[in-house]
C-alpha cells in the first residue's frame, strides 16, 4: 500500500543537512564501488558461472518499512536461506521514523545495513551524494546473475523509474540503477458500488464530470441512505504525499508540468496559466465534494473513509482501496470496484507512480551477497508467491500480472484487473526529478491549502513559483 510517511519534516530537516555535504557522485570517483576501485564496480570481481551458493555463510542486513510487501517477504525469508545459504538479519521500522533511521544511516557511511526499501524518488535525494549502489553492473554480469532473474520481465517503466544519471532535469531511464522495482502502485478511481446503483451514477470519463459527481454524490448520498458520505477522497495534508497521487495524475492528463528543463536549468510550470486554471479547479472540486477537513487528511484517511462507506468514490494508489476492498477488510468490502479515472483533454490517461524499490549500499562490506538476496526479493518465484499468498500487489513483472492464479485472487475486485491493464504502460513518474522533490512537493502542498482556503490561485502559485526558482535554479 501506499504507506509513505504523510509528514516527512524531519525526512526533509535530514536529508537538508545531507545535501549540503559534498556530492561524491559528482567526481565519479569510486560511486557504485569499493572505495579503492576508482573504475568499475564490485561486481567485475564476480567470475565464471552463476552460483546461488557462491556466499554460503555470509549475513546480510536489512533494512526495512513496516508494510505488507515486508510481512510477505519474512514470511519466505527461509527459502531464501536455503537457496543460498546466506543469513538475512533484519530491522522493521514503521513509516513515521524510517526514512529518518535509513537517512541517518546513509549520510553516516556507517553502513550498518547492507540493503534497504526506499522509494523511487529517494534515488534523487541519495543518489547524487553516492550512497547507492549502481546496480547495473551486477544486473549485465553473467556470474553475478542467474538467467532465470528475466530483466525483460519487469515492467520496463518501472525499471527506468530506478535509473537516473544523477543530473537535475534529466530524464529517468538513462545512467545507474539505483534499485530494483519490488512493488508499486497506480493511481486510479475507487468508488462505491452502491452509491453509484441507488444514484443512477457511472465512472466519470472527464476531469469536469468528475468535479460535478464529486458534488452530486455529497449532496444527494446521506439522503439515500448514506448518512455523512462525501464525494471524493483526494489527500490535503501539508506533505509532499499530497501531490503525488490523485493531483499529480490528473495534473498530468492535462499535459502540465512541474518543471520545464531548458539548457539543464529548470524552470518551474506549475503558474503557468493552465496549470493555475487547474489547480482552481482540483481545489473547488475538493470544497463542492471532499472531506470537511481535508487539509489534514492523509493516504490513510483518504483509504479508511472509502472502506468506512464515507466517501463515494477516492482518487489514490490502487493499493489504498485493494486493502478496503478484500473480502472482510471493511464495511464497503465487497462493494468497492475500479475505474481509470478521468482522460486528460486530448484523451491523455498519463498517471503517476509510486514504487517501493530495493536498493544496496554503496559501503556495503557484502555487495555479492547482498546482489544475492536482491535478486532474489525481485525475482519471479518470491514475488509470485508473494503475490498469490499475500498480498504484495501490484505485481512488477510481467509474468506475474499475466499469472492464471493472481487473476484468480484479483477477479472478485470489480474492473481491478481492466483498470490496471488499460494504465501499466502509461504510469510513469510525472515529475521531474531533482533532489529538492521534496521539499518543492511539500511547499506545493501548502499552497494547494491556501488556495483551497479561498486565496487567489495565481498570486500564490506564483509565489510559489518564484520560491522553487531560487532553490532549484
Amino acid at each position: 500500500m501506499d504507506m509513505h510517511v504523510p509528514d516527512r519534516r524531519r525526512f526533509l530537516a535530514l536529508t537538508a543537512a545531507a545535501a549540503a555535504t559534498p556530492l561524491l557522485a559528482a567526481c565519479g570517483a569510486g560511486f557504485g564501488g569499493d572505495d579503492n576501485k576508482s573504475d568499475g564496480s564490485a561486481a567485475d570481481d564476480v567470475t565464471g558461472s552463476f552460483d546461488w551458493k557462491r556466499e554460503k555463510g555470509t549475513t546480510v542486513k536489512a533494512l526495512l518499512n513496516k508494510h505488507p510487501y515486508t510481512d510477505a517477504l519474512i514470511a519466505d525469508l527461509k527459502s531464501f536461506t536455503e537457496k543460498t545459504g546466506i543469513k538475512v538479519e533484519y530491522d522493521v521500522f514503521p513509516e513515521d521514523n524510517y526514512f529518518d533511521k535509513l537517512t541517518v544511516d546513509l549520510s553516516s557511511g556507517r553502513a550498518s545495513y547492507d540493503v534497504f526499501m526506499l522509494g523511487a524518488y529517494m534515488v534523487w535525494q541519495y543518489g547524487p551524494p553516492g550512497w547507492l549502489e549502481d546496480l547495473g553492473p551486477w544486473m549485465r554480469n553473467s556470474s553475478a546473475t542467474g538467467a532465470e532473474w528475466d530483466q525483460a520481465d519487469f515492467f520496463p517503466n518501472l525499471l527506468q523509474a530506478d535509473q537516473w544519471s544523477l543530473k537535475a532535469g534529466a530524464p529517468l531511464g538513462q545512467g545507474g540503477q539505483y534499485a530494483l522495482p519490488w512493488g508499486w502502485e497506480t493511481n486510479v478511481v475507487a468508488y462505491n458500488t452502491d452509491v453509484f446503483t441507488k444514484l443512477g451514477l457511472k465512472p466519470a470519463e472527464t476531469f469536469d464530470e468528475l468535479r460535478e459527481l464529486s458534488g452530486t454524490i455529497k449532496r444527494k448520498a446521506p439522503g439515500a441512505g448514506f448518512d455523512g458520505m462525501y464525494g471524493i477522497a483526494v489527500r490535503g495534508s501539508r506533505s509532499w504525499a499530497t501531490i503525488h497521487p490523485g493531483f499529480m495524475t490528473m495534473y498530468a492528463r492535462n499535459g502540465l508540468r512541474d518543471f520545464t528543463v531548458q539548457g539543464g536549468k529548470l524552470t518551474p510550470a506549475m503558474n503557468t496559466p493552465e496549470a493555475v486554471a487547474f489547480t482552481e479547479d482540483w481545489a473547488g472540486m475538493v470544497k463542492q465534494g471532499g472531506p470537511p477537513s481535508w487539509t489534514s487528511y492523509t493516504w490513510y484517511q483518504c483509504s479508511s473513509d472509502l472502506g468506512a462507506k464515507k466517501a463515494g468514490m477516492l482518487f489514490d494508489a490502487d493499493t489504498a482501496a485493494y486493502f478496503q476492498a478484500v473480502e472482510g477488510a471493511s464495511p464497503a468490502s465487497g462493494k468497492i470496484a475500479f475505474h481509470p479515472g478521468p482522460k486528460g483533454p486530448d484523451g491523455s490517461l498519463a498517471t503517476n507512480m509510486w514504487i517501493w524499490s530495493l536498493g544496496m549500499n554503496a559501503k556495503s562490506k557484502k555487495k555479492s551477497a547482498s546482489w544475492l538476496f536482491l535478486q532474489w526479493a525481485t525475482g519471479k518465484e518470491h514475488l509470485l508467491k508473494s503475490a498469490i499468498t499475500h498480498n504484495h500487489i501490484d505485481p512488477v513483472r510481467k509474468s506475474i500480472a499475466d499469472d492464471a492464479a493472481y487473476k484468480n485472487k484479483m477477479k472478485n475486485l470489480p474492473g481491478f484487473i481492466e483498470t490496471f491493464e488499460t494504465v501499466v504502460d502509461q504510469t510513469k513518474i510525472q515529475f521531474t526529478p531533482q533532489a529538492q522533490f521534496f521539499d518543492a512537493t511539500t511547499s506545493w502542498a501548502a499552497a494547494l491549502q491556501e488556495i483551497y482556503g479561498g486565496q487567489g490561485a495565481e498570486s500564490v502559485l506564483d509565489g510559489l513559483a518564484g520560491d522553487l526558482a531560487d532553490k532549484v535554479g
